[in-house]
């Protein structure tokens, strides 16, 4: 009789291991949904808890500057990043150092860029944000292989920002269709959440063919929704894109940055994706 309990069990693991996937894997590191999966459970596809001592860099890169507004400051420098108690620690803070590097702030950011990227799902990031003046934290979403040509046509996706000490947060869509011909109205391109700044939330975004869904604390927020009749650049979101994780200072958008509230930081509890 003792033999059947690991019987059963093995059979468990037999099913498990034999439920069907809901990714198509591109190139090792992109997953695309599988078509019919619209009324199916969600399943976890990539996760990152962040319980190791380093940043996994088999899952993300440290975000290089740039010359937009939210990558100035961008840096690979250790002060900006931290990994403790299974959380992620991305910082900004005031360069200790303008002799090396004249820029006055630095900060922490990272990407999945060239190592993960999916086509429909869910991505749920669980996150505190401190506020400082001139702070500009963001969880977006980029085209990873740039099927429409150059920026702004292949979309971007904004799953959270938020500015200074603000008390909602905005989720938002850029394209050509938005930037370059200026419809923001038709559908409306993006939308606030009243978000209590003081706690984790779990900032999401489920992505279908069709619609993109945003969500706060897994409470559906925003939508856009693709629209027929219109110019084409309007849905640039049917193909892979990968994940932005930032800890931005200053910018046009949200001004000019108060030394004296630095250092500010997004703490990142984890991160999952699900098709």
């Amino acid at each position: 009789m003792k033999k059947y309990p690991y019987l059963i069990i093995a059979l468990v693991i037999f099913i498990t291991g034999c439920k069907e996937s809901p990714s198509e894997l591109l190139d090792s590191y992109i997953y695309v949904q599988k078509e019919g999966r619209v009324k199916e459970d969600w399943q976890v596809v990539w996760q990152d808890d962040f319980n190791n001592s380093e940043l996994d860099t088999s899952k993300w890169t440290k975000i290089p500057p740039n010359q937009a507004d939210w990558g100035k400051h961008m840096t690979n420098d250790p002060q900006c990043y931290g990994l403790s108690d299974g959380k992620l620690y991305l910082k900004g803070i005031v360069n200790p150092d303008t002799v090396n590097d004249p820029r006055p702030f630095l900060t922490g950011g990272v990407y999945t860029k060239g190592k993960f990227a999916f086509q429909y799902g869910k991505i749920e990031i669980h996150a505190k944000l401190e506020c400082a003046q001139g702070a500009w934290p963001a969880m977006w979403m980029l085209a990873e292989q740039k099927k429409y040509g150059k920026y702004p046509r292949n979309g971007e996706i904004d799953i959270m920002e938020h500015l200074n000490f603000d008390e909602i947060i905005y989720q938002t869509t850029h394209s050509y269709y938005t930037l370059g011909l200026k419809e923001k109205e038709n559908p409306p391109h993006h939308g606030t959440a009243k978000v209590d700044i003081n706690q984790f939330n779990t900032y999401g975004l489920e992505w279908y063919p069709d619609k993109l869904v945003f969500t706060l604390n897994g409470k559906e927020t925003f939508r856009y929704p693709r629209v027929e009749g219109v110019d084409p650049s309007q849905w640039p979101y049917d193909q892979p894109f990968y994940v932005l994780i930032d800890q931005q200072l200053g910018g046009s958008w949200v001004g000019k940055v108060k030394p004296e509230d630095l250092p500010v930081q997004m703490i990142v509890d984890w991160v999952k994706v699900y098709q």
